[in-house]
């Protein structure tokens, strides 16, 4: 991993939870945008979900399910929840933070990953790259190979992504508490 790498890493979580929480102080939450906005996150989390049924990390490059439409579902997952978690909070100042924070981290850790798996998988992600965009998804699927990889409960749970449902949880309440103390 390139040092550049690890920085991005590095500071992508230690930057996180200071935004979250600039983020919650800025929060105008009611009724409403927390329902709208968790609406928008459940798809989030249902993408991270079944990408995360297809991920067999370090057995063999993730193709199929979502991965044959964006080669980051779950980032793109993320995005989607962070943007629900937006809606909920009210707040359009938090927003453009995080919107600035994503585009700055992720965009970074993307191309690091990518380095990574053209290392590791060689020709065949260069291919898989040529055809599959790096976030924003095709409208259809690219995949059609016979070798890929079926959902797997199994493989979800080992990628823990259970987390990111207690994660989304987590944050509607604190909206939720943010709202109540607000009065």
């Amino acid at each position: 991993m390139a040092i550049g790498g690890e920085i991005w890493m590095r500071w992508r979580v230690r930057l996180g939870y200071p935004v979250a929480l600039l983020c919650l102080w800025l929060a105008r939450p009611s009724p409403c945008t927390i329902l709208a906005g968790a609406v928008i996150a459940m798809f989030g989390l249902a993408l991270r979900a079944l990408a995360a049924g297809h991920l067999r990390k370090g057995e063999r490059l993730a193709t199929s399910g979502p991965y044959a439409y964006t080669r980051n579902p779950l980032y793109l997952g993320s995005a989607i929840m962070a943007a629900g978690l937006l809606v909920a909070s009210g707040a359009w100042v938090a927003a453009a933070i995080l919107t600035m924070y994503f585009v700055l981290f992720y965009t970074a850790v993307m191309r690091r990953e990518e380095e990574e798996l053209r290392e590791r998988y060689g020709a065949a992600f260069e291919a898989y790259a040529a055809r599959v965009p790096l976030f924003w998804p095709l409208l259809t699927s690219s995949s059609g190979s016979a070798d890929a990889a079926r959902f797997s409960w199994a493989v979800y749970g080992a990628n823990r992504e259970y987390q990111a449902a207690l994660g989304l949880l987590g944050g509607v309440a604190l909206l939720w508490l943010r709202m109540l103390w607000r009065g």
